[in-house]
């Protein structure tokens, strides 16, 4: 938008007039701006909202649909920029289960029609990759100025100007820098810190690395762990900005501005596979989840000087989170707990690790937060509504939505959700009336 205001400098009655309508219009882009959704897990990376006005049931059908599309294999989340969607996935036809297609893409969908604004397309060879448990792409894009980064199956690193698609940089981490190629898929989701782009590599003294955002240019590389599937979280302690990454047998704090270790804190599981993001808190408490042989713990950071110091404060593995979301609210954490058997909506007591309740009644899920309320997505398509509480779960809405297998946690923009298995992506509109 671009205007004079002289005429109305000029005309007090005028200036009177424009005042409150500059008023609603600096409210509307503020509270926009807060309802962006760019990254993985949402604003804050930890899947809450502050959405508000969610209805407190639904039909029996389901909430109401706002449109439907076909879209090909792949786990990425949906994220949310203005008007538009962007995720990304493999493309499905008569053959893929015969044969899976060889490429990727990455779209751009207009999130009132559900309709494509823009693809952009590269190779993705399967050879040497095990989609037994479902094909790639697994990481979600990410949204930074006019930029979208993308990390694709094979290790592919793509900054796309987010209005065109077009390819701005491009590394390919496995034949540029010799990372070791991921087995079931990469699935780091990248993360933005200052002016660079953070992703997990693998291979000697890059485990980490960081990319310039502007010119795509090694920012740094640093440590040497092993990888796990988990993607990055940023934390603040004591003014300190760190790095916290899930590895495949521990958790570590970096310097996001070189990747120095400031702390790690060993975190075993079967086959490396710490698949569930971190959950931090205001007072210092950092939680980890894993399923398989391993649990949950509780870690305290404390910071003196320049040291970092981590106290584990207890351990159970009677919360075992394995492709889901943990959401905390105030002492306790909610999430789903099991792999290949029973899974149980469970709440953990952060003060004590133990198990504040358990329910039965859905398949693996993943969680969203806001306006009070919990949205669940299982792996069978089935979508909640639930109150959760230290005492316990109250299901106000549920209905079957999606008909494939549903790993992807649910996006939520304002009362609208978006969401997808490996067949479908839709919108629903989950606002009262």
């Amino acid at each position: 938008m671009s205007f004079s205001l002289t005429t109305a400098c000029v005309c007090r009655r005028a200036r009177h007039w424009l005042l409150p309508f500059a008023f609603l219009f600096t409210a509307q882009f503020t509270y926009a701006q807060v309802q962006q959704w760019v990254q993985w897990g949402g604003p804050n990376r930890n899947f809450k909202a502050e959405s508000k006005g969610l209805a407190m049931s639904w039909p029996s059908s389901g909430p109401r649909q706002i449109w439907s599309r076909d879209l090909g294999e792949g786990h990425s989340s949906i994220i949310v920029d203005g008007s538009r969607l962007y995720t990304m996935y493999r493309p499905a036809g008569l053959l893929s289960k015969i044969k899976r297609s060889e490429e990727e893409v990455v779209v751009a969908i207009d999130a009132n029609t559900g309709k494509t604004i823009w693809e952009q397309r590269y190779p993705a060879p399967t050879a040497g990759l095990d989609f037994e448990y479902g094909a790639g792409p697994h990481a979600t894009p990410l949204v930074a100025g006019n930029r979208i980064y993308t990390s694709g199956t094979n290790k592919q690193i793509h900054a796309l100007d987010k209005q065109t698609g077009k390819v701005i940089w491009f590394h390919d981490l496995v034949k540029e820098f010799n990372a070791k190629p991921s087995g079931r898929g990469y699935t780091c989701s990248p993360i933005a810190y200052k002016n660079t782009v953070i992703v997990t590599a693998g291979g000697s003294e890059q485990s980490v690395m960081a990319f310039n955002q502007q010119d795509g240019k090694v920012a740094w590389k640093n440590q040497s762990f092993a990888l796990a599937p988990a993607s990055p979280i940023l934390i603040n302690l004591d003014g300190q900005d760190q790095l916290v990454v899930f590895g495949g047998d521990e958790v570590i704090g970096l310097d996001p501005n070189n990747g120095g270790l400031l702390w790690s804190h060993p975190h075993k599981t079967e086959w490396g596979l710490n698949i569930s993001t971190p959950v931090w808190g205001d007072d210092k408490l950092l939680f980890i989840s894993s399923a398989y042989n391993s649990g949950s713990r509780l870690l305290q950071l404390a910071k003196t000087g320049d040291k970092t110091t981590v106290k584990e404060l207890w351990f159970t593995n009677k919360m075992r989170v394995h492709i889901g979301t943990v959401i905390r609210i105030a002492d306790h954490v909610y999430g789903s707990s099991g792999d290949f058997g029973p899974a149980f909506i469970n709440a953990v007591d952060l003060k004590t690790g133990k198990v504040a309740w358990q329910e039965r009644g859905f398949a693996r899920a993943t969680f969203l937060y806001a306006d009070g309320k919990f949205i669940l997505l299982d792996e069978d398509g089935t979508l909640a509504l639930a109150t959760m509480t230290p005492t316990g779960m109250n299901v106000h809405a549920k209905a079957e939505v999606l008909s494939s297998i549903a790993w992807t946690v649910p996006t939520l923009v304002g009362t609208r959700l978006y969401l997808r298995d490996r067949k479908t992506m839709m919108a629903l509109e989950l606002g009262g009336k």
